[in-house]
């Protein structure tokens, strides 16, 4: 068996666990119902421009829904600040395996109204794992570039942007809630298109995981730009079923120059790393425990 086959087989046995644990919640009928509301730009063969195929993502989608209601519970606030037409859901990063982008996806198409599709900007290493690459697309996810952005833009679709990166999803456990460096690309692309930006962060996903060391050297032996060391080791990278909770902060505008200096960019940025830090910090005071 070759690496496509394999790959085939994979994206099979995805269909058939989304598609089983769909109907053990009960969600198949519902999110086929807000699927069909969320406005596509498909071609002659069922898929958009980048690869999106909204029929395979409702055969996977059961798998999602099954963690955001049944495992990570997770509970949100602020959808009301989700702007219909284009917009930048900027997040923070975090729990070593990027159960925390997922769960953002699922609450917009979930429990938003009108329920929205969010596409997210994956990291250039990602799409190079064998098998990631065609689930991805087919799910809707692309690869991070400026020009991808931009035609998502003029769609007026939703992107997901984790600006920490790595930075963020495999900080160490003593890091934990602390946002990392900021990219600047995401503020750029929204003074250019003139894109709100939504600053969103994650309660409960720092605690599913916890790293303790990072052997970056040895991650990059094996083309990965990570390598955490969890407690137990490997199996700690297994998420607990801590309790989620999203806040969707109002929306920012920036105006200016999306080609100005980087320190002039940099100050910009500052201001939507800061509204994050007070929401992040606001959500812990007023959360009560860490799985419940």
């Amino acid at each position: 068996m070759d690496v496509v086959e394999l790959g085939a087989m994979l994206i099979r046995v995805a269909e058939q666990v989304g598609h089983g644990l769909g109907s053990v919640l009960n969600v198949d009928e519902e999110l086929r119902e807000r699927f069909d509301r969320i406005p596509t730009q498909l071609g002659s063969y069922g898929v958009d421009p980048f690869g999106f195929d909204p029929e395979f993502l409702k055969k996977v989608i059961g798998v999602s829904a099954w963690f955001y209601r049944n495992y990570f519970r997770c509970q949100t606030f602020g959808l009301e600040n989700i702007p219909q037409g284009r917009c930048f859901i900027i997040a923070n990063h975090s729990g070593q395996l990027p159960f925390d982008g997922a769960m953002i996806g699922s609450a917009l198409l979930m429990d938003a109204e009108p329920p929205r599709f969010v596409r997210s900007m994956v990291e250039r290493f990602v799409p190079e794992t064998p098998f990631v690459s065609p689930f991805l697309a087919r799910c809707g996810q692309i690869l991070g570039t400026p020009d991808n952005c931009r035609r998502l833009l003029a769609a007026g679709e939703a992107i997901q942007i984790f600006p920490e990166g790595v930075r963020g999803l495999n900080k160490t456990w003593d890091k934990r809630y602390q946002l990392q460096r900021f990219g600047q690309g995401f503020m750029r692309l929204a003074i250019e298109t003139d894109t709100p930006i939504i600053p969103t962060v994650v309660i409960g996903a720092e605690e599913q995981s916890r790293s303790y060391f990072d052997l970056q050297a040895i991650g990059k032996l094996v083309g990965m730009p990570a390598c955490p060391v969890t407690f137990p080791p490997v199996l700690g990278l297994l998420p607990l079923p801590t309790r989620y909770r999203i806040h969707f902060g109002t929306p920012m505008r920036f105006d200016g120059d999306a080609n100005d200096e980087d320190e002039v960019i940099v100050a910009k940025v500052a201001k939507v790393k800061a509204t994050m830090q007070r929401m992040i910090d606001k959500g812990l005071a007023e959360r009560q425990s860490v799985f419940f």
